[in-house]
């Protein structure tokens, strides 16, 4: 077993980060990955940036074929569920559950862990994949694919990181708990990178969507359940990547 090392960058954090938050075969080193943990966090927005890379291009070929905006917008949508096995959908549907559906911290967390899903979770996906898949129609007519799925994969999984550091854990265990909370550093490292790639992209004015986006789930999770879990951190995802793709089809409109 490796001892704790405070190393803000490491050989296996980015692969540590894929195997944890995508269904990509990856090979990783176990436990380094383990004994690096939350420090890992800062490759999360590198995670996002090889989804958005690994869709733009499938889209590309799927247009060059002569497949309308709309299928591949629905099928870039089911590729990028596919490829994170739908842990943030999940996320998502859990914490709209949770948050929603219980009257105190102890019910709303019962809640978020039971397996089942109710009528909050079914709605907010519902939302979710509606309102992803009109962003994704008009991003891919505009031509505007590339750019948009590297800055909204990158923004959305650096707000998770953030939430990791700025809350503390809701529960005695769970995900969140096991990963736990990254150093300083790690957070501004996963900042800057980011934001770096919304400005390559030409986004920059996104970065204060995912800042708002983020500081808002934050407030209400920690109004709600008094910090953040797994479950939080996926339902911010979702939520902040559907606001910077919104305010990019604005933006290019």
């Amino acid at each position: 077993m490796y001892k704790h090392d405070n190393a803000l960058i490491d050989r296996v954090d980015l692969p540590a980060a894929l195997g944890l938050l995508t269904r990509l075969p990856v090979v990783v080193d176990g436990a380094r990955a383990v004994d690096r943990g939350a420090a890992a966090a800062w490759a999360y927005p590198l995670v996002g940036v090889v989804l958005g890379v690994i869709l733009a291009a499938a889209t590309a070929v799927m247009i060059w074929i002569g497949i309308p905006a709309g299928i591949v917008a629905g099928l870039v949508l089911g590729g990028s569920v596919v490829m994170t096995g739908a842990m943030h959908e999940d996320g998502l549907a859990d914490s709209a559950d949770g948050l929603w559906g219980g009257w105190d911290k102890a019910r709303r967390l019962e809640i978020m862990k039971d397996s089942h899903i109710g009528v909050y979770g079914v709605c907010a996906i519902a939302l979710s994949l509606l309102l992803r898949w009109l962003a994704l129609v008009a991003i891919v007519s505009m031509g505007a694919y590339w750019v948009a799925f590297i800055t909204a994969g990158a923004l959305s999984r650096a707000a998770m990181v953030v939430l990791m550091a700025a809350l503390p854990n809701a529960r005695g265990g769970g995900l969140s708990k096991t990963v736990g909370r990254p150093a300083q550093g790690a957070v501004w490292l996963a900042v800057g990178i980011a934001a770096g790639f919304a400005f390559l992209c030409g986004y920059p004015q996104a970065i204060l969507v995912a800042v708002a986006t983020g500081v808002g789930c934050g407030l209400i999770a920690r109004s709600k359940i008094g910090g953040q879990t797994g479950d939080i951190l996926g339902a911010t995802q979702q939520i902040t990547e559907i606001a910077v793709l919104i305010a990019i089809v604005v933006t290019v409109t």
